[in-house]
């Protein structure tokens, strides 16, 4: 970490200062936090903020396709055992949004910031992290982000030699192919239940084996490495062997693994396994998510899955039948304006939830469930969706755009 000497120059300052107005007024004028922006124009003025902002901070970058909001603010809540810390922990991860963030606080310590799977490289160049945690690669937006494989190789390619401790996902065959240019790794495991994007090898093209937890090509004898940390159960177990105990509020298997990825990368920086984890329990809800909220005297549990990966996980943890749930689609900008990705989620897992469909794009989500053989109600809003469930707690589940939809509308 650099010296405490102020790091901003002039125009920096200026740009922070005009940055930090433009957000406000976008706050007061109804459009959101304001952060990407306030973050816009604070880099337009200064190019070279960003790295100017990340001088004094130790910083841990997380990316990944889904767990990346969650994560940065479980290891924001861990290192914060060992000082102050600034995070985007409302997820504005392109380097308009970090820059906002960083720009917010002076005096932290450590910057714990997510970074968009795109952007990773060149927030990694202008940030020069300590640590940099890399999750899950799966598909994503395919309009918009590079077909996995490729981002994949951009990984490799702006992270190779990198100075940074990568702490990598030893599940996931791109991102252990991402990270392997790297001399600094930390090998993890924990878990991957969407396989496939991962079926074929990203060093050579030849089918991968899979037998049981383990992958290996037999063409090219890429294979998983052996990991240092684990997820085990219930526990983490560290390079030691010693198991520590996971309690966290969130729900799923899914954020345990995302709480024993965090646990390795708080270890990095000197915080303990059961310092980490014990703070990562006061996590309750990151951005809405998981949240429980009260409509039209309904408990509503809010739940976001924006891809096939990210769908295949909440449906391991919603409640059993005849749980009411209610889906919601968008295909805007933030979603990515392709919906082809429905027909890659597995609806016959909801097979008995009385379904409500809602959203932008409800009727191409309505045909997918026809062909699923699912029974569903198509509706026109949040209000007739939740009139027309059955009694008891209803999972809504949503893509990223629908997610902000519905919140406005509980008023989360």
């Amino acid at each position: 970490m650099a010296g405490n000497s102020d790091p901003l120059t002039p125009r920096a300052k200026l740009a922070v200062t005009a940055g930090k107005a433009v957000a406000a007024a976008s706050r007061a004028a109804g459009r959101g936090s304001g952060s990407v922006i306030g973050g816009r124009v604070a880099l337009k003025l200064d190019p070279d903020l960003l790295a100017r902002l990340a001088q004094n901070l130790d910083v841990v970058l997380v990316s990944a396709t889904n767990g990346k909001t969650t994560t940065t603010r479980l290891i924001a809540e861990a290192l914060r055992a060992a000082g102050p810390v600034v995070s985007n922990a409302l997820g504005a991860n392109m380097p308009a949004g970090i820059t906002s963030a960083l720009a917010g606080s002076s005096e932290s310590r450590y910057g714990v910031i997510e970074v968009d799977e795109k952007y990773l490289a060149g927030v990694a160049r202008d940030t020069d992290p300590k640590c940099i945690a890399l999750l899950n690669l799966s598909r994503d937006q395919l309009d918009r982000a590079a077909e996995t494989r490729m981002l994949a190789e951009n990984w490799r390619e702006g992270l190779a030699g990198s100075k940074a401790v990568i702490v990598a996902n030893a599940d996931d065959p791109l991102v252990v192919w991402a990270a392997s240019s790297s001399p600094n790794v930390i090998w993890v495991a924990a878990g991957q239940m969407w396989k496939d994007d991962a079926w074929s090898c990203p060093s050579c093209g030849g089918v991968m084996q899979r037998p049981g937890d383990d992958w290996f090509c037999g063409e090219c004898g890429f294979r998983r490495p052996t990991p240092s940390w684990a997820l085990s159960g219930d526990h983490v177990l560290d390079p030691h062997g010693s198991a520590w105990p996971i309690h966290l509020q969130l729900p799923g298997r899914a954020n345990k693994a995302n709480a024993a990825s965090s646990a390795a990368v708080a270890a990095v920086f000197g915080v303990p396994p059961q310092v980490a984890l014990e703070r990562m329990y006061q996590v309750q809800a990151v951005a809405g998510r998981y949240d429980v909220v009260q409509f039209q005297e309904r408990d509503l549990r809010l739940l976001l899955a924006k891809n096939p990966a990210g769908w295949l996980e909440t449906f391991s943890l919603i409640d059993p039948p005849p749980t009411p749930v209610i889906l919601s689609v968008n295909a805007r900008g933030a979603d990515g304006t392709d919906t082809s990705w429905l027909w890659d989620v597995d609806y016959t897992r909801l097979t008995g939830h009385p379904i409500c469909v809602i959203g932008d794009r409800k009727l191409d989500l309505a045909v997918r469930l026809e062909v699923a053989n699912q029974q569903f109600q198509v509706c026109e809003n949040l209000d007739q969706a939740v009139q027309a469930c059955p009694p008891g707690r209803i999972e809504v589940i949503a893509n990223y755009t629908a997610f902000q939809d519905l919140r406005r509308r509980v008023g989360n």
